[in-house]
């Protein structure tokens, strides 16, 4: 075990983006909800998706 906690996958399919309101995608190597839409990357800290934009990372 790499010492990552596991996310919830049912938690991921009721998350949507806080700014546009999209679906988000799970990239499980960089533990981080992805809104494409916004272009936007939000981290998942200790299995608890932390959906605060001013968290997020930005997407080029």
């Amino acid at each position: 075990m790499s010492g990552e906690v596991e996310f919830d996958r049912k938690m991921l399919e009721a998350l949507v983006c806080p700014v546009t309101h999209t679906t988000l995608h799970y990239d499980a190597e960089k533990q981080e909800l992805v809104s494409k839409s916004a272009k936007l990357a939000f981290p998942i800290r200790d299995g608890i998706p932390v959906m605060l934009v001013d968290e997020a990372r930005k997407l080029d």
